[in-house]
């Protein structure tokens, strides 16, 4: 397929082998690699060197701009509109918490849903990759991208593995 580059496609029946896989491939200084799994597996996740996931920092923002925002917006309309209800004052917190509550919940989720697509890239305007139908039902699959002048190397270490089908990604497009 014209304007893609090229990469290589293994096929594994064992996980084991999948993460030794991508271990050795890291080890070597290749990045390129994508993961497919029939299910997830955190072992996969720690050999891509996976850290946590900073959409919690997303909601810890939104969050507390929520509680902010809550906060500040009763505040200042009370100010606007200052209504004296039985002598109580105009600055009462306990009555502006349920307004800050709600924002805070508002404001979390929306920045949880958008800090979600900013992390996972998504929409995707790439063409989509090479995927073969059996990732889905019981093997394990690698995608490496390995840098110009590096393939042979990288077909070295996967076939080091012993995988179950290793080609080129020219291959798989047909």
């Amino acid at each position: 397929m014209k304007g893609t580059k090229g990469g290589l496609l293994a096929s594994f029946d064992h996980l084991d082998t999948t993460v030794a896989a991508i271990e050795n491939l890291r080890a070597a200084g290749i990045k390129g690699i994508t993961a497919y799994a029939p299910y997830p597996d955190h072992h996969i996740e720690q050999a891509l060197g996976y850290k946590e996931s900073p959409v919690r920092i997303f909601t810890l923002v939104g969050g507390v701009t929520g509680a902010a925002t809550g906060f500040a917006f009763t505040i200042f309309s009370v100010q606007d509109w200052p209504m004296l209800v039985g002598g109580k004052p105009l600055l009462s917190i306990p009555a502006y918490v349920v307004i800050a509550f709600e924002l805070t919940i508002l404001f979390g989720a929306l920045a949880t849903v958008i800090g979600l697509f900013i992390n996972a890239r998504v929409p995707k305007f790439a063409p989509l990759v090479v995927y073969d139908p059996e990732f889905s039902s019981g093997r394990y699959g690698l995608r490496v991208d390995a840098p110009p002048g590096r393939e042979a190397e990288a077909r070295r270490i996967l076939e080091e593995q012993e995988p179950a089908e290793l080609r080129g990604e020219e291959a798989a497009h047909a």
